[in-house]
């Protein structure tokens, strides 16, 4: 099984990463290290390198592995950077970040994703992050600022607060738009203001606090 699933995840990072123009060797480094299976329900685990999001419970999803590293590139992390994560998930983003060397940041509504992905982190000896449960589009004020801030969930507007919390030259990478449809926009923190720059379209589960979406628009 080990061998099988090592064997899916390489041709993960062949087929669905690089033939669509992930070249950064640090990033596809990461993907090969972190075992992708060990994040999604156990009964899924023979699905977790399909091109595809997972369920993961509570209505939430782990996201496909291009989004994942389309929105990580992005991000430009580099080793010893600051990152918040908005919606920890199952933790995935979080090892790939932490993978690049970066020191990880992470906020969780959901209780038992949070307690998961806590446990989940220590299980597979991650070290240089700290979870939250709470309202992520309040950012993590106390670590402030942050060299990149990845929302993994799409919201209407990017919330004032993540960006008073980038750091200058910093990157905020986040759906934005309609609850069933985004597009990911990267915006960079400059000495004139902020600049955005428009990415691909996405679908991602809704960022939910207040200030993002008030309710769950799905429901």
């Amino acid at each position: 099984m080990d061998d099988a699933l090592t064997g899916a995840r390489e041709r993960m990072v062949e087929q669905q990463l690089k033939e669509r123009g992930i070249k950064d060797p640090r990033l596809l480094d990461a993907f090969r290290k972190v075992p992708r299976h060990e994040f999604v329900p156990p009964e899924l685990a023979h699905r977790a390198y399909s091109d595809n999001p997972l369920p993961i419970g509570e209505g939430q999803t782990i996201s496909q592995p291009y989004m994942v590293a389309v929105m990580t590139e992005a991000a430009d992390v580099q080793p010893g950077d600051k990152v918040l994560e908005l919606g920890t998930g199952s933790g995935y983003q979080t090892a790939i970040l932490l993978e690049l060397g970066a020191e990880v940041y992470s906020v969780e509504r959901v209780a038992q994703l949070h307690r998961q992905a806590h446990d989940r982190l220590s299980r597979l000896n991650y070290s240089r992050w700290k979870l939250k449960l709470d309202d992520g589009t309040f950012g993590w004020p106390e670590f402030s600022p942050f060299n990149s801030i990845v929302v993994t969930a799409g919201a209407p507007e990017a919330p004032t607060p993540l960006l008073e919390q980038l750091a200058l030259n910093g990157k905020l990478v986040i759906p934005l738009e309609e609850h069933f449809s985004q597009v990911l926009y990267t915006i960079v923190r400059t000495e004139r203001g902020f600049e955005r720059h428009r990415g691909e379209r996405c679908t991602f589960v809704p960022l939910i606090g207040e200030h993002a979406w008030k309710h769950d628009p799905r429901e």
